[in-house]
């Protein structure tokens, strides 16, 4: 009996010795809030501090941060892919594609936060997170604080960014809603998803070249009004990285995060045919009414939607690496 007892505890310590292995050797865990409590537990104060003082200086900086969190997490998942510089091995990166050159920005801002975070917390806090942090902070200051929301982390840096990845899954302000639902659903997203998130369009500026040729000159239900302001500020031939001048999304709140933005489409009052193309189905014109509508449900929807984004194709625990300059990979 005591020779059987003795091979049980042998085989109870083999199995617990391959649990442990095994969940060690895990290349995956999930996002988790306050991910950062005892690793850097001011790295979400020094994110804020940053984002505050730029959006004070300039509130276009909240928009772009919120706009490079989704420019980032629709190509190879939120991994900070698109801060990555061009090099004699990768000369092609995601921020050369023409979705993102030359009218996505922010970079410098990204840098600061990585500098600051490097002082604080040397090789611990990921790009991937800085960028999520960021669009998340831009969205509370931008809103006044209506937006409010806790961003879970862990996100680890991609290795790989290529110029033709963004052209698969980052589709023009020229789309009509069913490319618009099919770009969202394949990341995990649906059409409410589409609908909220479209909201931040409230925010920033626009390149002429984004909706001349489709809203301009040629017939659309854009507002009379609305379309001879814009003639007045573009160019008919306005084209990317030429005379291309950039407005305001809404003139209403041109730099509150709020929900205006749904009364503009109600009104025909948006810049893009993307905007308008929520108008073209019974589902996503009743989701634009209640958030034109209803104090406080957009607002709700959208720190959702967020953090949902946010999660999209994730790299967490051994895969990816934590970059020391968000420009670069790290080259051991």
């Amino acid at each position: 009996m005591a020779a059987v007892a003795a091979k049980l505890q042998v085989l109870v310590a083999c199995a617990l010795l391959l649990l442990a292995v095994g969940c060690q050797a895990s290349p995956f865990w999930p996002l988790e809030i306050g991910y950062y409590h005892d690793k850097c537990p001011q790295a979400e104060a020094v994110v804020k501090g940053v984002m505050e003082k730029a959006v004070s200086q300039n509130p276009g900086n909240g928009a772009a941060m919120i706009r490079m969190l989704f420019h980032d997490c629709f190509v190879e998942g939120c991994d900070a892919s698109v801060l990555l510089d061009p090099t004699p091995f990768s000369p092609t990166p995601e921020k050369l594609s023409p979705p993102n050159d030359p009218t996505l920005r922010g970079f410098e801002l990204i840098d600061a936060i990585k500098d600051a975070l490097e002082v604080a917390c040397p090789g611990v806090v990921s790009c991937a997170d800085i960028v999520a942090f960021a669009a998340r902070d831009a969205s509370c200051i931008l809103s006044r604080g209506k937006i409010n929301f806790q961003m879970p982390s862990g996100r680890r840096d991609g290795t790989f960014s290529n110029a033709s990845e963004p052209l698969k899954f980052l589709v023009p302000p020229t789309s009509n809603l069913s490319d618009l639902v099919a770009s969202f659903v394949i990341k995990g997203l649906n059409a409410e998803d589409l609908v909220v998130l479209s909201g931040a369009h409230t925010i920033g500026r626009s390149h002429c070249s984004s909706f001349v040729s489709d809203r301009l000159n040629t017939p659309s239900d854009i507002n009379g009004g609305l379309a001879a302001f814009l003639r007045g500020q573009c160019p008919a031939d306005a084209t990317p990285g030429g005379n291309d001048p950039t407005v305001m999304q809404d003139v209403v709140t041109p730099n509150r995060l709020d929900r205006q933005y749904y009364k503009n489409v109600l009104s025909h009052t948006v810049l893009f045919t993307s905007d308008a193309a929520l108008m073209t189905s019974a589902e996503t014109a009743r989701m634009v009414v209640e958030n034109a509508k209803i104090p406080g449900w957009w607002e709700d929807r959208f720190e959702k939607a967020m953090v949902k984004m946010a999660g999209i194709e994730v790299k967490t625990g051994y895969q990816g690496q934590i970059r020391k300059n968000c420009r670069a990979i790290n080259h051991y």
